[in-house]
């Protein structure tokens, strides 16, 4: 959803990103390199980050997980939380969802060892991640015509995983699939590129000033 970032910074929203991992292990990167490449992408999108400490490929749904993430969000106070599809390919993807969903009830509970002021968002909006090999479910899109070239420009940040030990078919064809998949959901709206979202919960409109038609 980097394109959607871009555009909500643009906007002149405030947006964190919480890295719930280092994101290693993996075979080309290493903790160091992997935090100077978030950096650089932070950097282009215009965004702040928190690392939040759990272990990659180790994540577990559990108590301690999901008061820290509750911390967060007491002291970040967000309107909107965005967060994984539960349905995913990776692991750690499905138990974030799940802490996130559930540290969002904890963060307003009174009488809690959780630090910081009890505080509930309001909302909370599930992104698609790329590897997904399936259609997305999704409730709309959003048009991020205008942010595409600034998402290729974060994701080519990320050299360790998507250019290093990698041939040039492969690196175009990671950039590719992303293309295509925004490309796809931008025709859903009659735009360039968008990107696809997912909501349980009724979304309410004060108007229809801003829908695409």
């Amino acid at each position: 959803m980097g394109g959607t970032i871009a555009l909500l910074v643009s906007q002149g929203h405030s947006v964190t990103l919480i890295d719930m991992t280092t994101g290693e292990p993996t075979p080309f990167g290493s903790p160091e390199v992997r935090s100077g490449e978030a950096a650089a992408a932070a950097q282009i999108l215009g965004v702040s980050r928190v690392p939040l400490g759990l272990v990659n490929r180790e994540v577990i749904y559990g108590l301690s997980a999901r008061h820290k993430l509750a911390a967060q969000y007491r002291r970040l106070r967000p309107d909107i939380l965005f967060i994984p599809y539960p349905q995913d390919a990776h692991p750690d993807h499905r138990q974030v969802t799940q802490i996130a969903e559930d540290a969002r009830f904890d963060a307003k509970l009174t009488k809690s060892t959780i630090p910081g002021e009890p505080y509930h968002p309001p909302r909370v909006i599930y992104y698609f991640c790329s590897h997904l090999r399936f259609n997305f479910p999704a409730s709309f899109s959003v048009d991020i015509s205008a942010q595409m070239d600034i998402k290729v420009s974060a994701i080519k940040c990320y050299k360790s995983q998507f250019e290093t030990g990698r041939s040039d078919p492969e690196q175009w064809r990671i950039l590719h699939q992303i293309r295509s998949v925004n490309s796809y959901f931008g025709s859903t709206i009659k735009r360039s590129f968008a990107e696809p979202f997912y909501v349980l919960e009724s979304l309410g409109f004060s108007g229809f000033h801003d829908l695409i038609l």
